[in-house]
């Protein structure tokens, strides 16, 4: 609606300018001074009601000067002039808004993917009804037909999909699926139909948390944008001044009305947002949903960088290598590893039940059970008897002290007690990402000062990862709020926090900015971070750096070239060399200069991508002393 009546607005101004043009020329003067004051009255009327909007929500614009100068351009009878900047000003808006939808249309593409409609398959009678998705409920089954999207998360029924997930995760080729797998809404099939289970309703799957980041992405406002606002009190004062003076020196009043005509920055105004927006659709392109724009400021500024390592430095699909007895034997140790695990959503979890279910395992019968924070699961067997699972410290608090089992690089040991007694050690291996390493190298690289890892596995564990990725300090063996201590007391700042978005929140909130590995879509919703990376790539946490640094580099640009173009033209027309009709001419042709080296933020991505920042080389940084804290 707004950007109709700008439209509306635009088109009076030009059809007044036209008329304008005409009178002047055939020397109408009543004609020509009844359309400005009609034509210019109806735009000062409708800005200066959105100033005071502005203004009572504590926003400060530079509209003000604008509306000075068409009121200084009647009083002098420059109509012309006066036409001329209601056309600047309206055209201008017009433009934004045109700018702004064009540098949002990246995000513009997640939101229109959102699926409206679901095929249900009746139980009782196998016919398919289409339904809103919004109707989905747990437990339907759906039918997806060919190249559309997925309406909700489910478990695939049929024996085979292949399904497009670029769109979601990043993954340019399409993945294969049998039956039993996960899917994921927002995804496209295929060209063959299939059946799934719903597992989630449309406003708890992965897609709909998705659009909802971008909704708010959209919707936020830069602290750079408001900074720019904030000239606009320093920049009206000297404006004034300057044609207060040039008024006073010269005795002619028309001078005032000339310098106020080139006065307003629209560059200031339009191209600080427009570069903002640009840099959060170059992100998205990048498979990162930066939640507000704010958070491209602060991570073009990062010194320090602190990484989870489950599932972020490594590849968080670990599998279990080996189980190391104790007091029972591997079967009796897994079943009952498993049994309890089946309560915790931690990432080492599923790999064991997987392989009690493969192995035929009879799971002991669980009465209750607990998962303590960072530590394990503590469960009741039917029998009475006590079990936990989990890190060496938890279980040797009713075991008494153990000896550590030794572990390769990127193995895990999970501890199973039975009573007192300690059960066994199951050992599983999670592999660091592949360009974990580069993607640090590029990181300091690229200027940061300090990158540590934060993690709640054992010191050993961690060690292993840190040396194989080239960091240099290593936090082990913490708790989510010693997570929150340690990088609330990180420097230099700002500081980054990367995780899962699932055991990171509070620290991720912690941060200065945070960001959440989704991946496969676990923690899509995480809202304590700042962004959150859908694809399951590493490498863009450096890239999304990268293209900030590119945007708020494009944004201070326009800033100043718009206090410099402003002041040098209010300059030279405080001389009288500067008719108000040129300099409202000159003032149009600058907003379309300022627009368009604005929306260069669009391209940043394609800068990192050509010069194969994605990826990096892949070459190991070298070997460093390594400092471990548990």
């Amino acid at each position: 609606m707004a950007f109709l009546r700008q439209q509306l607005l635009t088109v009076v101004a030009l059809a007044g300018l036209a008329l304008g043009v005409g009178f002047e020329t055939f020397d109408r003067t009543t004609a020509l001074a009844v359309t400005a004051f009609v034509v210019i009255g109806i735009v000062i009327v409708v800005t200066a009601v959105d100033m005071v909007r502005d203004l009572m929500s504590g926003h400060w614009g530079l509209d003000v000067l604008a509306v000075i100068a068409m009121v200084a351009t009647l009083a002098v009878d420059e109509y012309v002039a006066g036409l001329i900047i209601a056309l600047m000003l309206t055209g201008g808006e017009a433009l934004e808004a045109w700018a702004a939808r064009r540098a949002g249309r990246e995000l513009d593409t997640l939101l229109n993917r959102a699926p409206a409609f679901a095929q249900r398959i009746d139980p009782h009678t196998g016919d398919t009804e289409q339904i809103p998705v919004d109707e989905v409920a747990v437990g339907d089954e759906l039918l997806v037909r060919s190249s559309e999207i997925l309406p909700v998360d489910g478990t695939l029924l049929s024996e085979r999909a292949v399904i497009d997930e670029s769109s979601v995760t990043g993954e340019p080729v399409p993945v294969t699926y049998g039956a039993g797998d996960s899917v994921l809404s927002g995804t496209m099939n295929g060209t063959v139909a299939f059946t799934m289970r719903a597992d989630k309703a449309a406003r708890d799957s992965q897609y709909a948390s998705i659009v909802h980041l971008v909704e708010a992405a959209v919707e936020s406002r830069s602290p750079m944008v408001r900074l720019a606002d904030r000239y606009a009190v320093p920049f009206t004062i000297v404006s004034l001044l300057i044609g207060a003076l040039a008024w006073y020196v010269s005795g002619d009043q028309v001078r005032f009305a000339e310098v106020l005509v080139v006065a307003t920055p629209c560059p200031l105004l339009i191209a600080t947002p427009i570069a903002f927006m640009g840099g959060m659709s170059s992100a998205a392109k990048l498979n990162v949903i930066i939640k507000e724009a704010g958070a491209l400021e602060v991570l073009s500024k990062v010194q320090s960088v602190a990484f989870d390592k489950t599932g972020t430095l490594t590849q968080g699909r670990p599998e279990v290598v080996e189980i190391r007895l104790g007091t029972r034997s591997a079967g009796h140790t897994l079943a009952l590893a498993a049994a309890a695990e089946q309560y915790s959503v931690h990432v080492f979890a599923q790999p064991m039940i997987e392989l009690a279910r493969r192995d035929g395992l009879d799971l002991p019968r669980i009465l209750t059970a607990e998962e303590v924070a960072t530590n394990g699961v503590e469960a009741t067997l039917a029998d009475g008897t006590q079990v936990r699972v989990g890190k060496p410290g938890f279980v040797e608090g009713v075991t008494g002290p153990l000896q550590r089992t030794v572990l390769e690089a990127g193995e895990t040991a999970v501890y199973v007690s039975v009573g007192d007694a300690l059960a066994g050690v199951i050992v599983l291996s999670d592999p660091v990402r592949p360009h974990a390493a580069a993607t640090v190298a590029r990181m300091r690289a690229a200027g940061v000062k300090k990158v540590v890892m934060v993690t709640g596995d054992v010191a050993s564990t961690a060690a292993s990862i840190a040396r194989e990725v080239g960091l240099t300090a290593v936090h082990a063996e913490t708790t989510p709020q010693t997570k929150v201590d340690i990088v609330a007391a990180l420097h230099p700042r700002p500081v980054l926090m990367v995780g899962d978005g699932l055991n990171d929140a509070p620290v991720l909130a912690a941060a200065d900015v945070g960001i959440a590995m989704a991946g496969r879509g676990v923690t899509a919703a995480s809202e304590s971070a700042s962004a959150v990376l859908t694809s399951d790539d590493l490498t863009r946490v450096a890239d999304v750096m990268e293209v900030s640094r590119r945007t708020v580099a494009i944004a201070v640009q326009s800033i100043w070239m718009g206090i410099v173009i402003s002041v040098g033209l209010m300059l030279v027309a405080a001389f009288g060399y500067l008719p108000a009709v040129v300099g409202a001419l000159l003032q149009e042709v600058v907003d379309l200069v300022a627009i368009l080296s604005a929306l260069r933020a669009l391209a940043a991505h394609r800068a990192i991508q050509r010069s194969g920042g994605s990826h990096g080389s892949g070459e190991q940084p070298p070997r460093t002393a390594l400092s471990t804290t548990a």
